[in-house]
């Protein structure tokens, strides 16, 4: 009883905790939607189809306007999440926010997942289609538009052929992790890039917190 007491206390303390902090993200928040909107349509304008151009002047813009909360490794991984396969570039990952470019060359589709975070998709090149129960035609997102995915929200998507986004997510990001590694357990049996998934991930989000980022 004892410890059924004690977890139940730890429990509350931390329910209490996440409201708290939950009501008050905005504060730790370095990334704006409307910058890096604004910032993707005119990397597009500079580049057109050149995507690896595209990235280097989106990242190279954030690096001078957010010095310290920047990768400038361009350390590429596979992602494989809800059944969709990409790959990955981690900018910026930390308890709150998560900026990375995400895509591939030869098109996928998934689950978005539903998740504790708001979404924005920022096209650099290519489509992303997105459907949801009920509709009869695709959402369609071009280059140069942006697919919010509301906190809690969840799609199918599907990339036809070659396309690469800005991916940026505001809220809790570590109980989105659960997501992005369970297609390891259930069907890729990737662990070489689980591992080195988790050593980028890990490695930013501690440095963020040393920085006083949550």
């Amino acid at each position: 009883m004892k410890v059924l007491a004690f977890l139940g206390i730890v429990l509350g303390l931390l329910s209490s905790l996440f409201y708290i902090l939950d009501g008050h993200l905005e504060k730790f928040y370095v990334f704006e939607p409307s910058h890096l909107h604004d910032l993707s349509q005119r990397a597009i304008a500079a580049h057109g189809n050149d995507t690896a151009q595209i990235v280097r002047y989106i990242v190279d813009e954030l690096n001078t306007k957010v010095p310290h909360h920047v990768n400038l490794d361009e350390e590429w991984v596979f992602n494989n999440a809800g059944g969709a396969m990409g790959a990955m570039y981690i900018i910026h990952a930390s308890i709150t926010e998560y900026l990375i470019i995400f895509g591939t060359a030869v098109g996928t589709e998934g689950h978005s997942g539903r998740h504790t975070a708001d979404d924005y998709f920022h096209i650099l090149s290519g489509e992303q289609l997105a459907f949801v129960p009920g509709q009869f035609e695709p959402e369609r997102y071009p280059q140069g538009s942006v697919h919010h995915l509301r906190r809690g929200d969840v799609k199918q998507y599907k990339m036809e052929s070659a396309c690469f986004a800005l991916e940026y997510a505001r809220g809790w990001i570590p109980p989105m992790l659960f997501f992005g590694y369970a297609d390891t357990f259930s069907s890729t049996f990737d662990f070489p890039t689980l591992w080195r998934t988790t050593v980028i991930t890990g490695r930013e989000m501690i440095s963020q917190l040393l920085k006083g980022k949550l």
